[in-house]
């Protein structure tokens, strides 16, 4: 792929920006994954929300010339944003951009705080990708999950009644206030009751795959609902 970008005064060639610090596009990480450049672009866009809460910054974007002079978007991002997208790529892919990086640092090391909005951290070790990428993952977490002081888990009521966890779900689908298969979800006759929302977790599969998944919280309403169907 041969591009050349034009961005605040800094070219960008072959899809990485040359200038004071190391930039990656969207072109160059979807040439490295061996992904379509439209899927990585849907995935940023996916996520561009979350770390925007976190950061208050957005993504940068720019533009490129494909093989016909069209003009066509695309994303320039620094290391510690090029991470937290790599999040949702395999072990392969986040290798491939973790190799590309280590060749950027190489050529231009720039300090936290100079250049971008987020600034740029050097993440030295394996060890250190893997916790910054944690913590990115922790902190979105947070963003989707919002307050959880005020919810209970169906662990955590089944415990206060000396009953397995187990045998309570049991009974709420007797009681036709669980659906009866599959993940714990609430009937369409108490669905938008107020009485329980979702809330996502993240895991890695056996084959170092980052799966998630969704559980169901209990409302303070939803766990007194419960309290007097139990007690009647």
């Amino acid at each position: 792929m041969n591009t050349s970008i034009i961005i605040s005064n800094t070219t960008v060639n072959n899809g990485t920006m040359t200038g004071k610090a190391p930039h990656m596009t969207s072109l160059e990480i979807a040439e490295l994954t061996g992904k379509n450049h439209f899927d990585v672009l849907r995935a940023i866009r996916n996520m561009e929300p979350a770390w925007e809460k976190v950061t208050e910054c957005k993504f940068a974007v720019s533009e490129y010339k494909d093989s016909t002079g069209r003009k066509l978007p695309c994303y320039s991002l620094t290391k510690t944003e090029c991470l937290y997208i790599a999040t949702k790529f395999n072990d392969e892919a986040r290798a491939k951009l973790v190799l590309r990086w280590e060749e950027l640092e190489r050529k231009s090391l720039t300090p936290v705080g100079e250049g971008g909005c987020y600034g740029q951290k050097l993440l030295i070790s394996d060890k250190d990708i893997m916790k910054e990428s944690e913590n990115i993952q922790g902190r979105e977490l947070e963003i989707l999950n919002g307050d959880l002081n005020e919810y209970v888990t169906t662990t955590e009521i089944a415990k206060s009644y000396g009953l397995e966890t187990a045998d309570l779900i049991s009974f709420l689908r007797d009681m036709k206030i669980l659906q009866p298969r599959g993940r714990q979800r609430l009937t369409s006759r108490y669905a938008d009751s107020g009485l329980a929302e979702n809330r996502h977790c993240r895991y890695y599969s056996l084959k170092g795959e980052l799966k998630e998944s969704i559980y169901l919280v209990w409302t303070l309403k939803g766990a007194e609902f419960i309290h007097k169907i139990i007690n009647n």
